[in-house]
């Protein structure tokens, strides 16, 4: 009896422990040193431990809080943190257009809209590399960067048009638990634009800026290198108040320590 006991005692303990690190909305990333594609072979990254929303943000979710914080309604939103094109398939502030989908993720938002909505969940955007580290890996394995078949599925999505009107979840997760980070929509980091820093600020030795000139194009060959080049391209060519069709977001947490 007494060996039942503490049988049951330790399942309880260890449920209580992983319950803990694993909130029901996201997924324990757990971190390490790894190299980020493209242009930057050289430097290697450290990414702590953090939490990940499982999915991105949907229209339902966006609309309850801008119910909670009016100035981000889409009538009320200052033209310097939302360019004209912010929540464009929404009829009103609280109405969907005929075609966009409660449960499809929310577009069509800025930098400043996606910040503001991290910062009001008590989140926080990924970093730029916490979200490749994160998004590096498939169903099955952390890294899954040197796979054809992963590499071509992210491509094919690159080309697939109205994938932000699919429903969230319907892309099979992947190794940490985490949905649709390829196959639905770009997402915004908080360092989005931190490839056209200097190398001193990402505390690298060269700048990041080659990635935009003919050469590095010409480099970006493999699939792997290529599919990485477009995302920090995309990057690089947005600005902080833009709104844009195919870009969502989804929030990330630092792990709180007891």
């Amino acid at each position: 009896m007494r060996t039942k006991f503490f049988r049951l005692s330790f399942v309880l303990i260890f449920v209580h422990i992983y319950s803990f690190g694993q909130s029901g909305d996201m997924a324990r990333i757990n971190g390490a040193r790894y190299i980020p594609l493209y242009g930057r072979d050289s430097t290697v990254v450290e990414v702590k431990d953090f939490d990940l929303d499982k999915y991105p943000v949907t229209n339902e979710q966006y609309m309850d809080f801008v119910r909670k914080y009016p100035e981000w309604q889409k009538s009320k939103a200052k033209k310097i943190f939302a360019d004209g094109m912010y929540l464009r398939n929404w009829k009103n502030d609280f109405e969907l257009n005929d075609d966009a989908k409660l449960n499809s993720p929310v577009t069509y938002v800025s930098w400043f809209a996606a910040k503001a909505y991290c910062d009001c969940m008590g989140k926080r955007l990924p970093t730029m590399d916490e979200w490749e580290y994160a998004a590096m890996a498939d169903e099955t394995v952390k890294d899954a960067r040197i796979k054809k078949s992963y590499n071509e599925k992210i491509l094919s999505w690159y080309e697939a048009p109205r994938s932000n009107e699919n429903y969230i979840g319907q892309n099979p997760k992947n190794y940490w638990g985490v949905y649709d980070l390829h196959g639905l929509v770009w997402e915004w980091t908080s360092d989005f634009n931190s490839v056209l820093l200097s190398g001193e600020s990402r505390k690298d030795q060269e700048t990041d800026n080659n990635l935009f000139c003919g050469s590095a194009s010409l480099g970006a060959t493999d699939l792997m290198n290529y599919a990485a080049f477009m995302r920090y391209a995309f990057r690089g060519s947005i600005k902080a108040n833009y709104a844009i069709k195919n870009l969502g977001f989804r929030c990330a947490k630092d792990i709180e320590t007891p």
